[in-house]
C-alpha cells in the first residue's frame, strides 16, 4: 500500500477520532482483510468475540459509556444475527456502528445477471442493506472510493446527532483502493430550536415551577444521552427540589445526591416515591420516555406532568414542537428560578441485614445482601427479568453506574453487554451484573469472551428454573398460590457455576447467605476472569416490589 492512503484507513481513522478504542468482531471472509490489514494496525483494540449478537450487545454496553461503540461481521449470515442487538441499540438511541464486510462488485453482478451464487448471498446487493434501513438512522454501501469519505462522514455524522446505531456495508474490493483523507472533524449536528417554542416553553414550565407547592423533577434517559449530566445538575441544584429518575436513567446523576429522592417506576416504586409522585403538583419530565417498564401499573398524569423529549415539549392541551433538550435546560438555568421550599428527602444508610448463614436465600433477601457490596467504584447491571425489580432500589452512588436495556428488553441482554462495559470503564471501576437463568442460557458465551481479555465483572444468575418475568407478566397470581407455571416457562435447568470449568473463568453455587458471601468475597478478589454466581432461589420468590401485581 505504501503511502497511499486508502478507503480502508478512512474508516478506521474516522472511527478512532470518535473516541472508539475497541471493536467487536467475528471473523468473514468479507470483512477480515479491512479487520487484519487496518484495524489490528491501529489504535483500536480487536476484541474477538464468539458469535455476531454477543458482539451487537458487547457494542451497545460500550457505547453507552464511551459514546461510540462498533462491530464488524460478514454479509448476511453474520450481520442478520445481530439485527436484534442493532435493533435495541436504535430504541434506546445508543451509537453503534455496524460495519458489514460484503461481496465484491464483479461478485454481484455475476450473482444477479447469471445466478452464480457466491457464499452468504441471499438475494443480490440490496437485501443486508434495506433490512437495516429500518432500524439505524444511517444505512450506506461503500461500492465507490470516490463515494466513499462522503458516505462514511454522513453515517458516522448521524450515528453521533442521532444517538442510534448506522450501519456501513464495506465491500471487500474498496478496502484497498485509495481515496481522500479526512478534511474536517466530525461533529454532531446541533438541534435547532424555534425560537417561538423554546421561549413559551421556558416561559410555561418557568412559571409553573416558580408557583407549585409540591414541584418535582424527573430525570430521563436523553440527559444521559445527550450528555446533560452537569446542565441537568446545576438545574437540580437552583431549584433546591427533590427529583427522581426512571429505570432506564437510573443512576445517571449519582443516587447518593441529598436531592434524589429514587427512581419512579408505577407501583414497583418505593412506597416514598410513589407517595411523592402522587402529592406533586407539577412534573417536570426532561428526556423521560414513557413506556410500560417505565410506569409499571401507574397511570401517570399528563394534566401535571410537562414531558421535555424527542425534541418537543407536551404539557396538558401544550404542544410544543422544535425544542432542544440542551436548549430548554440551559434556559430554564438562565433563569435563575426559586421554587417554594420543600423537604428534601431523608438519607439513611442502609445497614447489611442480619441473616441467618445456612438460611435459604430470597429474591428479596438476596438484594437485601448485595446492596452492602456497591459502593461508589461499582457498576450494576440488570437484565430483563425479575432483576429489573431487585435492582431498582439498589442505591448506586456512581454517575452512569447503571446500565439497562428496559425500553427494548431484549431476555439475554447484560451478560455480552457486560463485555463492553468492561473494557469501557474506568480502571478503578468493577461491574456487577444480575441476569435471570433463562435470558443467561441464550448469551452465556459471554463468558468466553470475557476469559479471553482478563475481563472480571461479577456475574449473578439468579436459578429459579423459571421464565420469571414472562410467567410474571402473563400471570403473576401463580406466585402467590399452588398454580402451576406455565409450561412455556419452564427452563431446562443449567449447573451454571460449572460453566466457569469450560471458558476457564471462576464460578460458585450458592444456596444460603453464607455461601453468598463467600463467593462475593472469592469475586472480588478474583481480578482476572469473569466470575459467576450460582444463585439459587425458590420458585415463587419474587423481589418484594414485584407483589402488586397479584393477576
Amino acid at each position: 500500500m505504501g503511502d497511499t492512503y486508502t478507503v480502508g484507513q478512512y474508516l478506521v481513522d474516522r472511527l478512532r477520532e470518535l473516541g472508539l478504542g475497541h471493536l467487536f468482531s467475528v471473523a468473514g471472509d468479507y470483512s477480515i482483510e479491512w479487520v487484519n490489514s487496518y484495524v489490528e494496525k491501529s489504535d483500536i483494540q480487536v476484541i474477538e468475540e464468539v458469535n455476531e449478537l454477543n458482539a451487537g450487545y458487547a457494542a451497545d454496553g460500550y457505547a453507552r459509556l464511551k459514546g461510540i461503540g462498533a462491530l464488524c461481521v460478514t454479509y448476511s449470515a453474520g450481520s442478520l444475527c445481530a439485527t436484534n442487538a442493532i435493533a435495541g441499540s436504535y430504541v434506546e438511541k445508543v451509537p453503534v456502528v455496524l460495519i458489514n464486510g460484503a461481496p465484491s462488485i464483479k461478485k454481484t453482478l455475476t450473482f444477479e445477471q447469471t445466478g452464480y451464487s457466491s457464499h452468504h448471498f441471499i438475494s443480490g446487493r440490496e437485501t443486508d442493506l434495506q433490512v437495516f434501513e429500518y432500524i439505524t438512522a444511517a444505512a450506506v454501501r461503500i461500492d465507490s472510493p470516490h463515494l466513499a469519505p462522503m458516505l462514511i462522514d454522513y453515517a458516522l455524522t448521524q450515528c453521533i446527532t442521532e444517538r442510534r446505531p448506522v450501519y456501513i456495508e464495506l465491500l471487500e474490493d474498496m478496502v484497498d483502493l485509495e481515496c481522500a483523507r479526512p478534511s474536517n472533524a466530525l461533529k454532531a449536528a446541533p438541534v435547532i430550536s424555534d425560537e417561538d417554542s423554546l421561549d413559551q416553553s421556558i416561559a410555561q414550565i418557568s412559571e409553573r415551577l416558580q408557583n407549585a407547592a409540591k414541584p418535582l423533577i424527573w430525570i430521563g434517559v436523553e440527559i444521559d444521552r445527550f450528555g446533560l449530566h452537569d446542565q441537568a445538575e446545576r438545574l437540580i441544584r437552583d431549584l433546591k427540589i427533590p427529583y427522581v429518575t426512571e429505570l432506564l436513567s437510573k443512576a445517571i446523576l449519582s443516587e447518593d445526591d441529598v436531592q434524589f429522592a429514587g427512581v419512579f417506576d408505577g407501583k414497583s416504586s418505593s412506597p416514598y416515591v410513589q407517595s411523592l409522585v402522587k402529592d406533586s403538583d407539577f412534573v417536570l419530565a426532561l428526556g423521560a420516555w414513557l413506556t410500560d417498564i417505565n410506569d409499571l401499573g401507574w397511570p401517570i398524569d399528563l394534566d401535571k406532568t410537562a414531558f421535555a423529549s424527542w425534541d418537543t415539549v407536551k404539557y396538558g392541551t401544550i404542544f410544543n414542537a422544535q425544542v432542544s433538550l440542551a436548549d430548554l435546560v440551559n434556559g430554564l438555568i438562565d433563569k435563575r428560578l426559586t421554587c417554594k421550599a420543600q423537604s428534601l428527602p431523608a438519607k439513611t444508610a442502609r445497614q447489611a441485614p442480619v441473616v441467618n448463614s445456612t438460611g435459604e436465600i430470597t429474591y428479596q433477601g438476596f438484594y437485601d445482601f448485595i446492596q452492602p457490596q456497591i459502593d461508589r467504584n461499582t457498576i450494576v447491571g440488570a437484565d430483563a427479568s425479575l432483576n429489573y425489580f431487585g435492582s431498582l432500589l439498589l442505591e448506586v452512588g456512581a454517575r452512569r453506574g447503571f446500565i439497562v436495556q428496559s425500553s427494548y428488553s431484549a431476555i439475554g441482554y447484560i451478560g455480552p453487554a457486560a463485555t463492553g462495559v468492561s473494557l469501557a470503564k474506568r480502571n478503578q471501576q468493577r461491574l456487577m451484573v444480575f441476569a435471570g437463568d433463562g435470558g443467561f442460557q441464550m448469551t452465556a458465551q459471554c463468558l468466553s469472551t470475557q476469559t479471553r481479555f482478563n475481563l472480571n465483572p461479577i456475574i449473578f444468575v439468579m436459578d429459579n428454573g423459571i421464565y420469571g418475568v414472562e410467567q410474571w407478566l402473563a400471570d403473576a397470581s401463580v406466585f402467590h398460590g399452588d398454580k402451576p407455571f406455565y409450561n412455556s416457562c419452564i427452563l431446562h435447568r443449567w449447573n451454571y457455576s460449572k460453566l466457569a470449568e469450560v471458558f476457564g473463568c471462576r464460578g460458585w453455587k450458592v444456596g444460603t447467605y453464607g455461601e453468598l458471601r463467600e463467593a462475593i468475597n472469592g469475586a472480588k478478589e478474583n481480578l482476572n476472569s469473569p466470575s459467576i454466581i450460582q444463585v439459587v432461589v425458590p420458585q415463587r420468590s419474587i423481589p418484594d416490589n414485584a407483589n402488586w401485581k397479584a393477576n
